[in-house]
């Protein structure tokens, strides 16, 4: 109990709630993807991001249908 009162009187605390209701958090997600977008960017896990892996995976789904269509 002692955590969920602390985390209400967190949440109670951002302003709009009378006029936007639960949309007033919007920005904060907004935020945080933009967070997360950068950081799968630009932040190198050993030598690749997930932008590399992405993008390699993509290339490899490409080749592989171009092979499975010239086998017909």
């Amino acid at each position: 109990m002692l955590v969920s009162g602390r985390a209400r009187r967190l949440l109670r605390r951002v302003p709009g709630r009378q006029r936007f209701g639960a949309y007033r958090f919007l920005p904060f997600f907004f935020l945080l993807g933009g967070a997360m977008e950068w950081v799968m960017i630009h932040v190198r896990v050993g030598k690749e991001t997930f932008y590399d892996v992405y993008r390699r995976k993509r290339s490899e789904r490409q080749y592989k249908a171009r092979m499975d269509k010239s086998e017909f």
